[in-house]
Protein backbone atom coordinates (compact mmCIF):
# COMPACT_ATOMS: atom_id res chain seq x y z
CA UNK A 1 0.00 0.00 0.00
CA UNK A 2 1.25 3.69 -0.70
CA UNK A 3 -0.46 6.73 -0.19
CA UNK A 4 0.13 9.26 -3.40
CA UNK A 5 -1.68 11.64 -5.09
CA UNK A 6 -2.25 10.38 -9.37
CA UNK A 7 -3.43 11.91 -12.33
CA UNK A 8 -5.06 9.54 -14.53
CA UNK A 9 -5.96 10.64 -18.14
CA UNK A 10 -8.63 9.01 -19.79
CA UNK A 11 -10.23 7.21 -16.66
CA UNK A 12 -13.88 7.28 -17.13
CA UNK A 13 -13.88 4.10 -18.45
CA UNK A 14 -11.21 1.55 -20.40
CA UNK A 15 -7.67 0.82 -19.61
CA UNK A 16 -7.77 4.27 -17.68
CA UNK A 17 -10.82 3.32 -15.32
CA UNK A 18 -8.58 0.09 -14.51
CA UNK A 19 -6.03 2.01 -13.81
CA UNK A 20 -7.99 4.60 -11.60
CA UNK A 21 -9.06 1.57 -10.01
CA UNK A 22 -5.60 -0.34 -8.90
CA UNK A 23 -3.89 2.97 -7.71
CA UNK A 24 -6.87 3.82 -5.62
CA UNK A 25 -6.52 0.42 -4.12
CA UNK A 26 -3.57 0.59 -3.49
CA UNK A 27 -4.42 3.63 -1.05
CA UNK A 28 -3.80 6.31 -4.22
CA UNK A 29 -5.91 9.66 -3.81
CA UNK A 30 -7.19 9.92 -7.64
CA UNK A 31 -8.01 12.80 -10.10
CA UNK A 32 -9.80 11.03 -12.92
CA UNK A 33 -10.35 12.81 -16.57
CA UNK A 34 -12.05 11.90 -19.21
CA UNK A 35 -15.57 12.44 -20.79
CA UNK A 36 -18.88 10.52 -20.59
CA UNK A 37 -21.90 10.44 -19.05
CA UNK A 38 -21.95 13.35 -15.89
CA UNK A 39 -23.83 11.04 -13.76
CA UNK A 40 -22.33 7.75 -14.69
CA UNK A 41 -18.83 9.08 -13.98
CA UNK A 42 -20.27 10.88 -10.70
CA UNK A 43 -21.07 7.31 -9.31
CA UNK A 44 -17.61 5.36 -10.72
CA UNK A 45 -15.69 8.32 -8.47
CA UNK A 46 -17.88 7.73 -5.46
CA UNK A 47 -17.41 4.49 -5.49
CA UNK A 48 -14.24 4.70 -5.77
CA UNK A 49 -13.84 6.96 -2.79
CA UNK A 50 -16.20 4.87 -1.01
CA UNK A 51 -14.27 1.14 -1.69
CA UNK A 52 -10.93 2.40 -1.13
CA UNK A 53 -11.21 5.12 1.67
CA UNK A 54 -8.85 7.43 -0.52
CA UNK A 55 -9.81 10.75 -2.25
CA UNK A 56 -11.55 10.90 -5.65
CA UNK A 57 -11.73 14.19 -7.91
CA UNK A 58 -12.69 14.42 -11.18
CA UNK A 59 -11.85 17.25 -13.97
CA UNK A 60 -13.37 17.28 -17.34
CA UNK A 61 -10.43 18.82 -18.86
CA UNK A 62 -10.53 18.34 -22.73
CA UNK A 63 -6.83 17.71 -23.59
CA UNK A 64 -7.23 18.93 -26.67
CA UNK A 65 -7.18 22.37 -25.63
CA UNK A 66 -3.09 23.72 -24.45
CA UNK A 67 -4.77 25.61 -21.74
CA UNK A 68 -7.23 22.83 -19.80
CA UNK A 69 -4.73 20.80 -19.69
CA UNK A 70 -2.51 23.20 -17.20
CA UNK A 71 -6.34 23.03 -15.66
CA UNK A 72 -6.24 19.31 -15.00
CA UNK A 73 -2.60 19.66 -13.34
CA UNK A 74 -3.72 22.75 -11.09
CA UNK A 75 -7.12 21.17 -10.23
CA UNK A 76 -4.83 18.05 -9.05
CA UNK A 77 -2.89 20.33 -7.07
CA UNK A 78 -5.85 22.35 -5.45
CA UNK A 79 -7.38 19.43 -4.48
CA UNK A 80 -4.39 16.96 -3.35
CA UNK A 81 -1.78 19.62 -2.49
CA UNK A 82 0.76 17.99 -5.10
CA UNK A 83 0.71 15.11 -7.82
CA UNK A 84 2.96 12.21 -7.76
CA UNK A 85 1.83 9.91 -10.06
CA UNK A 86 0.99 10.92 -13.79
CA UNK A 87 -0.06 8.48 -16.13
CA UNK A 88 -1.14 9.76 -19.62
CA UNK A 89 -3.42 7.22 -21.02
CA UNK A 90 -5.95 9.46 -23.03
CA UNK A 91 -6.49 9.07 -27.21
CA UNK A 92 -7.70 9.84 -29.54
CA UNK A 93 -7.94 7.79 -32.85
CA UNK A 94 -8.46 8.61 -36.51
CA UNK A 95 -8.72 6.25 -39.43
CA UNK A 96 -7.59 7.31 -42.36
CA UNK A 97 -4.84 7.27 -44.92
CA UNK A 98 -1.81 9.60 -45.03
CA UNK A 99 -3.21 11.06 -48.35
CA UNK A 100 -7.03 11.58 -46.79
CA UNK A 101 -6.04 12.54 -43.60
CA UNK A 102 -8.19 15.63 -42.77
CA UNK A 103 -5.91 18.21 -40.79
CA UNK A 104 -7.84 19.46 -38.01
CA UNK A 105 -7.99 15.63 -37.26
CA UNK A 106 -4.45 15.23 -37.20
CA UNK A 107 -3.62 18.35 -35.43
CA UNK A 108 -6.42 17.02 -32.70
CA UNK A 109 -4.99 13.40 -32.26
CA UNK A 110 -1.61 14.97 -31.79
CA UNK A 111 -2.79 17.74 -29.28
CA UNK A 112 -3.96 14.71 -27.35
CA UNK A 113 -2.07 12.07 -27.40
CA UNK A 114 1.36 13.84 -27.65
CA UNK A 115 0.76 17.40 -26.87
CA UNK A 116 -1.12 17.29 -23.30
CA UNK A 117 1.39 14.46 -21.97
CA UNK A 118 4.13 17.24 -22.69
CA UNK A 119 2.10 20.08 -21.10
CA UNK A 120 1.13 17.75 -17.93
CA UNK A 121 4.64 16.12 -17.76
CA UNK A 122 5.72 20.12 -17.86
CA UNK A 123 3.41 20.79 -15.33
CA UNK A 124 4.04 18.21 -12.44
CA UNK A 125 8.00 17.66 -13.37
CA UNK A 126 9.21 20.55 -10.76
CA UNK A 127 7.05 19.42 -7.83
CA UNK A 128 8.42 15.84 -8.34
CA UNK A 129 12.16 17.51 -8.17
CA UNK A 130 11.61 19.48 -5.46
CA UNK A 131 10.12 16.18 -3.68
CA UNK A 132 12.79 13.66 -4.89
CA UNK A 133 10.11 11.51 -5.74
CA UNK A 134 7.88 10.88 -8.86
CA UNK A 135 6.05 8.13 -11.08
CA UNK A 136 5.26 9.49 -14.97
CA UNK A 137 4.16 6.49 -16.99
CA UNK A 138 2.70 7.08 -20.48
CA UNK A 139 1.28 4.81 -22.95
CA UNK A 140 2.69 4.19 -26.36
CA UNK A 141 1.50 0.87 -27.91
CA UNK A 142 3.10 -2.11 -30.17
CA UNK A 143 2.48 0.72 -32.73
CA UNK A 144 4.67 2.61 -31.37
CA UNK A 145 7.48 0.00 -32.55
CA UNK A 146 5.81 -0.77 -35.63
CA UNK A 147 3.06 0.75 -38.14
CA UNK A 148 -0.02 -0.51 -40.18
CA UNK A 149 -1.55 1.44 -42.89
CA UNK A 150 -4.11 4.44 -42.01
CA UNK A 151 -3.10 4.25 -38.40
CA UNK A 152 -1.04 7.58 -39.59
CA UNK A 153 -2.25 10.01 -36.35
CA UNK A 154 -2.12 6.76 -33.66
CA UNK A 155 1.32 5.42 -34.62
CA UNK A 156 3.44 8.72 -34.88
CA UNK A 157 1.60 9.55 -31.78
CA UNK A 158 2.74 6.53 -30.19
CA UNK A 159 6.23 6.75 -31.21
CA UNK A 160 6.39 10.11 -30.12
CA UNK A 161 5.34 9.43 -26.35
CA UNK A 162 8.74 7.02 -26.66
CA UNK A 163 10.58 10.27 -27.46
CA UNK A 164 8.97 11.83 -25.06
CA UNK A 165 9.28 8.99 -22.38
CA UNK A 166 12.98 9.18 -23.04
CA UNK A 167 13.38 12.54 -22.66
CA UNK A 168 12.58 12.57 -19.56
CA UNK A 169 14.18 9.91 -18.13
CA UNK A 170 17.09 11.63 -19.39
CA UNK A 171 16.27 14.97 -17.42
CA UNK A 172 15.72 12.80 -13.79
CA UNK A 173 18.27 10.36 -14.15
CA UNK A 174 20.29 12.58 -11.88
CA UNK A 175 17.65 12.73 -9.39
CA UNK A 176 16.84 9.57 -7.39
CA UNK A 177 13.26 8.66 -6.57
CA UNK A 178 11.98 9.90 -10.20
CA UNK A 179 11.38 7.78 -13.14
CA UNK A 180 9.52 7.81 -16.17
CA UNK A 181 8.57 4.60 -18.46
CA UNK A 182 6.80 3.87 -21.19
CA UNK A 183 4.18 1.08 -21.61
CA UNK A 184 3.04 -0.53 -24.99
CA UNK A 185 0.33 -2.64 -25.14
CA UNK A 186 -1.36 -4.90 -27.71
CA UNK A 187 -4.97 -5.65 -27.90
CA UNK A 188 -6.81 -4.72 -24.49
CA UNK A 189 -10.09 -5.63 -24.29
CA UNK A 190 -12.42 -1.87 -23.72
CA UNK A 191 -15.29 -0.12 -25.05
CA UNK A 192 -13.75 0.67 -28.43
CA UNK A 193 -12.14 -2.29 -29.04
CA UNK A 194 -16.02 -4.31 -28.23
CA UNK A 195 -17.04 -1.36 -30.82
CA UNK A 196 -14.78 -2.46 -33.74
CA UNK A 197 -15.30 -6.20 -33.05
CA UNK A 198 -19.62 -5.37 -33.39
CA UNK A 199 -18.59 -3.37 -36.78
CA UNK A 200 -16.46 -6.42 -38.21
CA UNK A 201 -19.24 -8.48 -37.35
CA UNK A 202 -21.77 -6.81 -38.68
CA UNK A 203 -19.39 -6.17 -42.00
CA UNK A 204 -18.44 -9.70 -42.52
CA UNK A 205 -22.00 -11.30 -41.03
CA UNK A 206 -19.68 -13.04 -38.32
CA UNK A 207 -20.52 -14.36 -34.92
CA UNK A 208 -19.51 -12.62 -32.29
CA UNK A 209 -16.93 -14.62 -31.28
CA UNK A 210 -15.72 -15.42 -35.06
CA UNK A 211 -15.56 -11.52 -35.59
CA UNK A 212 -13.72 -11.60 -32.04
CA UNK A 213 -10.83 -14.04 -33.13
CA UNK A 214 -10.62 -12.18 -36.72
CA UNK A 215 -9.74 -8.82 -34.94
CA UNK A 216 -6.91 -10.63 -33.31
CA UNK A 217 -5.86 -12.60 -36.23
CA UNK A 218 -5.33 -9.68 -38.08
CA UNK A 219 -3.37 -7.87 -35.02
CA UNK A 220 -1.02 -10.77 -34.53
CA UNK A 221 -1.97 -11.41 -31.23
CA UNK A 222 -2.67 -15.17 -31.31
CA UNK A 223 -4.44 -15.32 -27.48
CA UNK A 224 -7.02 -13.65 -26.34
CA UNK A 225 -7.38 -9.94 -25.83
CA UNK A 226 -5.49 -8.56 -23.32
CA UNK A 227 -7.21 -7.47 -19.61
CA UNK A 228 -6.88 -4.24 -18.82
CA UNK A 229 -6.36 -5.18 -14.93
CA UNK A 230 -3.48 -6.57 -15.86
CA UNK A 231 -2.17 -3.45 -17.96
CA UNK A 232 -3.40 -1.73 -14.21
CA UNK A 233 -1.10 -4.08 -12.49
CA UNK A 234 2.21 -3.13 -14.37
CA UNK A 235 0.85 0.55 -13.60
CA UNK A 236 0.75 -0.10 -9.98
CA UNK A 237 4.58 -2.15 -9.84
CA UNK A 238 5.89 0.52 -11.92
CA UNK A 239 4.69 3.33 -9.05
CA UNK A 240 6.04 1.23 -6.05
CA UNK A 241 9.73 1.85 -4.96
CA UNK A 242 10.31 -1.51 -5.97
CA UNK A 243 11.25 -0.59 -9.59
CA UNK A 244 12.84 2.58 -9.05
CA UNK A 245 16.30 1.49 -11.78
CA UNK A 246 13.50 1.21 -13.89
CA UNK A 247 13.01 4.39 -15.99
CA UNK A 248 13.49 5.29 -19.79
CA UNK A 249 12.11 1.91 -20.46
CA UNK A 250 9.34 0.63 -23.37
CA UNK A 251 7.71 -2.03 -21.75
CA UNK A 252 5.38 -4.36 -23.44
CA UNK A 253 2.52 -6.24 -22.49
CA UNK A 254 1.26 -7.95 -25.82
CA UNK A 255 1.94 -11.60 -24.97
CA UNK A 256 5.07 -11.43 -27.31
CA UNK A 257 3.70 -9.61 -30.65
CA UNK A 258 6.06 -7.23 -30.92
CA UNK A 259 8.74 -9.63 -31.03
CA UNK A 260 7.20 -11.84 -33.10
CA UNK A 261 6.35 -9.65 -36.58
CA UNK A 262 7.66 -11.69 -39.26
CA UNK A 263 6.39 -14.84 -38.24
CA UNK A 264 2.80 -12.78 -38.01
CA UNK A 265 3.34 -11.37 -40.94
CA UNK A 266 2.97 -8.08 -39.76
Amino acid sequence: MFRRNAIVTGSTRGIGAAIAEALAAEGCNVMLNGFGDVEAIEKQRARLSDEYDVYVAYCGADLGVESECDTLASAAEDVFGQVDILVNNAVIRYFHNIDDFPREEWNHALAVNVTAPFILTQNVLPGMRNRRWGRIINFSSVLGMAARSGRSDYIVSKHAMLGLTRSTAAEVRDVEGITCNAICPGSVITPNTEKKIAELADELELSSDDARATFLSRRGQSRDFIDPARVAQLIVFLCQDSSLDITGAALPIDQGRSATWLEFGQ
